[in-house]
């Protein structure tokens, strides 16, 4: 009975537009996800579902992302916005916008396991796309995989019972 309740907790928590993080890129526990009414802008936490690109069926497979309920078959992400279409993203140590450096924005050669990490080239991002970030450290980010479809957008990301990993 206790194991029914919890399930039904949980089903409810997320058909009401609440997720459950469990990822250190952003505070783990309870967000919601709040309905965005206007065009995504540069600063907003945003819930995102990825495509299914070979660079997510790689992180998948790596560990770096989980199985969710996205169409790709991933987990919803949570990252900050930090570029939008028609802006400039160069990378090398860490990443700039339109020339501007991100802070917390520093690349990883490689990963927890000692695999090689490839990071995004850069370049302008394309219509309908936004560039996302983490400033956690071993966030995967559009660092690595580069700007993902704003219609991924499920909604900005808000706090609701959270804490700091």
């Amino acid at each position: 009975m206790t194991a029914f309740l919890a399930i039904l907790a949980i089903g409810t928590v997320l058909a009401g537009g609440y997720w459950i993080n469990l990822t250190p890129s952003e505070p783990l526990g309870l967000w919601r996800i709040v309905p965005l009414y206007r065009p995504v802008a540069v600063n907003d936490l945003v819930f995102i579902c990825p495509s299914a690109t070979a660079e997510m069926r790689e992180a998948l497979a790596r560990g770096y992302l989980r199985s969710g309920s996205c169409p790709s078959g991933i987990a919803p992400l949570i990252k900050t916005v930090i570029a939008v279409a028609g802006q400039r993203v160069e990378i090398g140590a860490s990443v700039s916008v339109d020339g501007r450096m991100v802070s917390s924005s520093s690349l990883a050669q490689r990963d927890g396991k000692r695999r090689p990490l490839s990071p995004f080239p850069g370049g302008i991002v394309p219509p309908g796309y936004v560039f996302l970030h983490s400033a956690f450290p071993a966030s995967y980010d559009s660092r690595y995989f580069g700007p993902m479809l704003a219609s991924g957008i499920l909604g900005l990301a808000q706090e609701v019972i959270t804490f700091a990993p």
